[in-house]
C-alpha cells in the first residue's frame, strides 16, 4: 500500500512540474491564444505633432480597432531616433511593447556604439512605408529645373549652399550622394529640421533645401518649387516633378523606409497575429488617407521579407558610411 502511494505522489509531482514548465513557457511566449488581453504600447521615436507622429497615430488607432485592444502611442524623441529601439530591445518579448524602427537606427550602429544590435535584438513584424523627399528652391529663384541648378553650381563651385535637416540624416547623406553623382561642389548646411531650414530657403540664406512633405504646403502656395523627388515613381501630387532615376541617377531611390518591430524572441503565433492585424490596419481607408496627405507610399513587407530588407539596409548603410568617411555628430 505504502509503495503504491509513494509512486502516486511521485507521478503527481512530475505532472505538477510539467504543468508549471508548460505554464512558464506559455508566459514567456506571450500567451498567443489570448493575445492581446491588454493595451499595447507603440513607441514612436519622434516628437508629437510631426508627420511621422501623425501617421503612426492613425496606424496605431486602426491597429487597436483590429486587435480589440488600445494601441497607445508613446513618443520617444532624441538620440537620433534610437530611444524607442533601445527600450524595445530590453522589453519582454510578449508583443505588448513595439516600436517604429527607423533608417537612422540602422545607420548609427556604424557611427557610434548603440545599446542594441539591429539585426539581433528585434523581431521584424511589418514594414510600412517611407517618406517623400526632394530638393526644393524658392519660387523666385532662377532655377526652373534640376539641370539649371547643376549648371549654376558647376559655374560656382563651393559657393552654393544646400540645406538639410541635420548632419548624418537621410537628407544630408542624400545631398552628398546626389552632388557626387552630379559632379557639383556645394556647401551642405545642416538645420534642426524643416521648420528651421525652410525659412532660410525663403529668406535667400541657402539656394536649395533637401526636405520632405513639410515643404508641400509651401509648394502648393507657390512659395517653393520642387526640382526633383527621390521616390521610385513620380509623386501623384507633383506629376511634373521628375524622380532622380528619371534624371539619370540610376538606383538612387531614397525614402528612409521604416516599419514596426518587437523584441527578439517573440512567440511566432503572436508575431503572425500582429502582422495580420497590422496589414489590415495599414490598408484601412483612414491610414491610406494619412499616407496620401503626406505623399507617402504604402510598402508592406512581412516579417521574413522585412528582416532581409533590414539586412540589406545595414549592408548599404555600412558601405555608405565607409565610402563617405562619416563620423558621428
Amino acid at each position: 500500500m505504502s509503495g503504491s502511494s509513494g509512486i502516486g505522489r511521485r507521478a503527481a509531482l512530475g505532472l505538477a512540474g510539467a504543468a508549471l514548465a508548460a505554464g512558464g513557457a506559455r508566459a514567456q511566449g506571450g500567451g498567443a491564444a489570448g493575445f492581446p488581453n491588454r493595451p499595447i504600447t507603440m513607441l514612436v521615436p519622434f516628437p508629437a505633432g510631426g508627420t511621422t507622429d501623425a501617421q503612426m497615430r492613425v496606424f496605431s488607432e486602426q491597429l487597436g480597432r483590429v486587435l480589440g485592444q488600445p494601441v497607445v502611442v508613446e513618443n520617444k524623441p532624441g538620440a537620433g531616433s534610437t530611444l524607442g529601439a533601445a527600450q524595445v530591445a530590453r522589453a519582454r518579448p510578449d508583443g505588448y511593447t513595439l516600436t517604429q524602427l527607423t533608417a537612422p537606427c540602422i545607420r548609427l550602429q556604424f557611427l557610434q556604439t548603440l545599446p542594441f544590435d539591429v539585426q539581433r535584438d528585434f523581431t521584424p513584424i511589418l514594414h510600412l512605408t517611407g517618406y517623400m523627399f526632394g530638393i526644393a528652391v524658392a519660387a523666385d529663384s532662377p532655377w526652373r529645373s534640376w539641370a539649371d541648378f547643376v549648371a549654376a553650381a558647376k559655374r560656382r563651385p563651393g559657393e552654393m549652399n544646400m540645406g538639410n535637416t541635420g548632419a548624418n540624416g537621410t537628407p544630408h547623406l542624400a545631398n552628398v550622394q546626389i552632388a557626387e553623382r552630379a559632379g557639383i561642389d556645394v556647401t551642405h548646411v545642416p538645420f534642426r529640421g524643416e521648420a528651421e531650414g525652410l525659412p532660410a530657403l525663403l529668406g535667400g540664406h541657402i539656394q536649395a533645401m533637401s526636405c520632405g512633405s513639410g515643404a508641400s504646403g509651401l509648394a502648393e502656395e507657390g512659395k517653393v518649387r520642387w526640382l526633383n523627388v527621390w521616390t521610385a515613381q513620380r509623386v501623384r501630387r507633383w506629376p511634373d516633378v521628375p524622380t532622380l532615376v528619371e534624371l539619370g541617377y540610376e538606383g538612387l531611390v531614397i525614402t528612409s523606409p521604416y516599419g514596426v518591430v518587437g523584441p527578439a524572441g517573440m512567440d511566432p503565433a503572436v508575431v503572425r497575429r500582429l502582422q495580420e492585424a497590422m496589414t489590415t490596419a495599414a490598408r484601412s481607408p483612414a491610414h491610406l488617407a494619412i499616407l496620401e496627405r503626406y505623399d507617402m507610399a504604402l510598402d508592406l513587407r512581412d516579417g521574413p521579407a522585412y528582416r532581409e530588407f533590414i539586412a540589406q539596409q545595414a549592408r548599404d548603410e555600412e558601405a555608405l558610411v565607409r565610402r563617405l568617411n562619416l563620423r558621428a555628430g
